[in-house]
């Protein structure tokens, strides 16, 4: 037990700091007492030693005794000494330069983080710029292997399906489905193929999935995306789009031309067609159809072509 060395008290920086400056602030006060008590001794000693000593009692400054004047001056150096304590050193010393220090490395930071922000936002902004002119040279890249065009029959509230079936049954739309289409590539996502009782005759067919591994009849191609559906149609110059609604909504991009039969009616659906925006297309073609015999509702055949 004797052997054991007592343990150092760990002052860390920051109070050792604190405590050299409270012993600074101390000898500073300490020295402006002993001025103000020597200044109170120096001034009795100059009135006694001229008014009662008589020293220099002949000698006047302006009119006015000597000792006056040493008393102002002296009292000029102790208000210089009280004013360096209590507001010079408080507003310009070592805790002042810091204080101002960390100000200006603050705002220094401030500077920094706002061009480190400025430069994110100009990079985001460059990569959006390299990604929308990419996105656009793709889709110009699309459209110049043929005329697409997207045919559909849309209901007026835009129905065009409910339960991978057709909700109408209007005979010179379908003529006018194959009249359009015969010949050409047709493509389709996997539920408007699987809708059909066979592929339709004299037309390919390419049908989009996900199912890597998806079985379908010869002559069928299978792609997994619109973009290499559209690539697989390169060699024809009229390819369709004929469905479902989320084909349609891709399309709507990359089509230059809508065939549209409107069925002029609402109907119950669970698929539709995406709204034609009138600032990107212009209607070119209108024919109407009443209601007959052969046909439940009156509809119309719209052209659309991209402005």
């Amino acid at each position: 037990m004797f052997g054991k060395k007592k343990a150092k008290p760990q002052i860390d920086k920051d109070q050792l700091e604190l405590i050299e400056n409270a012993q600074k602030r101390i000898k500073q006060k300490k020295r402006l007492y002993i001025h103000f008590v020597l200044f109170l001794i120096g001034c009795v000693f100059l009135i006694v030693a001229n008014t009662v000593l008589g020293i220099g009692k002949d000698f006047t400054i302006l009119g006015k005794e000597w000792f006056l004047f040493a008393v102002l001056i002296w009292l000029f150096l102790f208000l210089y000494h009280v004013f360096n304590v209590f507001v010079t050193h408080k507003f310009m010393g070592k805790a002042w330069e810091k204080e101002q220090l960390e100000k200006l490395v603050s705002k220094q930071q401030q500077r920094i983080n706002k061009l480190k922000a400025g430069f994110v936002k100009e990079e985001t902004l460059i990569a959006q710029r390299e990604a929308y002119s990419e996105e656009n040279s793709t889709k110009q890249e699309l459209k110049t292997k043929g005329n697409l065009t997207i045919i559909v029959a849309a209901a007026e509230n835009d129905a065009i399906g409910l339960g991978n079936k057709l909700i109408w049954h209007l005979s010179d739309d379908l003529k006018r489905f194959k009249s359009l289409t015969n010949g050409h590539h047709i493509i389709m996502g996997r539920k408007t193929f699987e809708s059909f009782p066979k592929p339709l005759p004299n037309r390919t067919h390419v049908v989009i999935t996900r199912q890597k591994n998806y079985k379908a009849p010869d002559g069928v191609i299978i792609v997994h995306n619109l973009e290499d559906a559209i690539d697989a149609t390169k060699q024809d110059s009229q390819p369709f789009i004929i469905g479902g609604g989320q084909i349609y909504k891709q399309a709507m991009s990359f089509a230059d031309k809508i065939e549209l039969t409107r069925v002029h009616n609402d109907f119950e659906a669970d698929t539709y067609f995406p709204k034609i925006d009138d600032n990107a297309w212009r209607e070119t073609a209108n024919i109407f159809h009443k209601k007959d015999v052969d046909h439940d509702y009156e509809f119309s055949f719209l052209t659309y072509e991209r402005k």
